[in-house]
């Protein structure tokens, strides 16, 4: 026992008492804003309202004061002209800059000027993109804290902003809380944005940054529900002196309603449902949504194509499509009731045979098919051949028509010899 006892490893000795204190230059720099504040409205006040030196000031201000811990803050003066507490109140007992957005001219030039203070910050300081984007969407947020002239302000910074690409169009989803959409502040907000981001660019390209960030269709989100209507929002802003955004959400609404119609009329053909019903449905739609009979038919068109697993081989694919649309040919021949739209679909069947290879030989069938089943008539057959054809596969498809359109014209002229006799 005494040798086993003797055998065992001694135990190391272990460190004990009191543990070094951490040195000063590791500690963690204790959060304070206020201090912060103090230094950048010291700096504005002796800027003034020069804001080019505003802009100097902060680029050479960004070396010294810590600009990623205190993005919020330093916003919050830029715009409000001290921190903002929750609900967009100024705090009463700290420093306050008249250097700032809300105490500016209330004009396009001045929030002109204010952007490319941003625009220099920002692109000086990569780093404060994200401060600033959460910034806008907070002051957003808070809209019915400020007076209508610095949400007027705000309005056209943003815009200009956006313009600029300085701004992502999705902060443009604060402006769909409840709250303000209810009392109408976020319609009245939209109209100056819209304004100064048009001015500063077009409807077009509004219109590219709206769809990257999926919100061309939700504009109309700015009102209530009950006043959700294309009518109620084109109205607004028409009356605002915005008749290109009232098109444009016209026209993307118009859009939404075509694929609608494309979508339940390929379900209803996929289900076999009568012609009868299918009419009326359309009809429906097109007075409800204000779609052409021209447009109706492009999209019947393009949902009785998208039907059919159509054959590989050319010899058999012609033969496939004439049982096919023999098949349709009543639903067609319900929206070709004006030459406009006959002529609209003659120009689809020509683009669909040219770009589907193995339907080249199959054009003039489909035609005469449609011919005799009362979707075409002469007249717009006449002007297609003649100078209304696409410049897709021309010369193939003229070729092919030749002889139909001969015989067309020669039935023409006997009619036309029979009526002079007759009359």
């Amino acid at each position: 026992r005494v040798s086993f006892m003797n055998n065992q490893k001694p135990q190391k000795p272990t460190l004990s008492g009191q543990r070094f204190k951490t040195r000063k230059r590791d500690e963690k720099e204790r959060f304070d804003p206020t201090q912060f504040q103090d230094c950048i409205i010291q700096g504005l006040t002796e800027t003034g309202t020069d804001l080019e030196a505003v802009a100097k000031f902060l680029d050479a201000s960004g070396a010294k004061l810590d600009y990623r811990r205190y993005a919020e803050t330093l916003f919050d003066i830029l715009v409000a002209g001290g921190m903002l507490a929750p609900g967009g109140t100024l705090a009463d007992d700290m420093t306050r800059t008249n250097v700032c957005v809300f105490a500016a001219q209330e004009d396009l030039e001045t929030m002109q000027a204010f952007a490319q203070v941003f625009n220099k910050l920002i692109r000086r300081y990569k780093y404060l993109e994200k401060g600033f984007e959460d910034e806008v969407k907070k002051l957003l947020l808070f809209l019915k804290g400020f007076s209508e002239s610095e949400r007027n302000k705000l309005a056209m910074l943003t815009g200009i902003l956006l313009a600029n690409g300085t701004l992502n169009a999705s902060i443009l989803n604060s402006l769909y809380n409840e709250n303000l959409v209810k009392e109408g502040v976020s319609a009245a907000f939209a109209v100056k944005l819209f304004k100064s981001w048009i001015n500063e660019k077009d409807i077009n390209a509004v219109a590219v940054s709206l769809r990257k960030v999926n919100m061309d269709n939700r504009l109309m989100e700015l009102f209530p529900a009950n006043k959700q209507s294309v009518e109620h929002f084109s109205k607004y802003f028409t009356e605002a002196g915005l008749k290109e955004l009232s098109e444009y959400v016209r026209n993307q609404q118009s859009i939404g309603a075509r694929k609608e119609l494309q979508k339940e009329l390929q379900e209803q053909m996929s289900r076999g449902d009568p012609f009868k019903d299918i009419i009326l449905y359309v009809k429906e739609e097109m007075k409800k949504n204000n779609i052409s009979e021209q447009t109706v038919v492009t999209i019947i068109w393009s949902s009785v194509m998208s039907t059919v697993e159509w054959n590989k081989k050319e010899e058999l694919v012609a033969e496939q499509a004439i049982k096919h649309l023999k098949q349709y040919s009543p639903l067609l021949a319900a929206f070709t009731t004006q030459g406009q739209s006959e002529l609209t679909l003659l120009l689809k069947i020509q683009e669909y045979c040219y770009d589907n290879i193995h339907f080249m030989k199959a054009f003039q069938k489909i035609v005469v098919l449609f011919y005799k089943a009362e979707v075409l008539s002469e007249e717009p057959i006449l002007k297609w051949y003649k100078d209304a054809h696409l410049a897709k596969g021309k010369s193939v498809f003229l070729e092919q028509m030749k002889k139909f359109v001969e015989w067309l014209k020669n039935a023409e002229e006997g009619k036309q010899q029979l009526s002079s006799q007759t009359a």
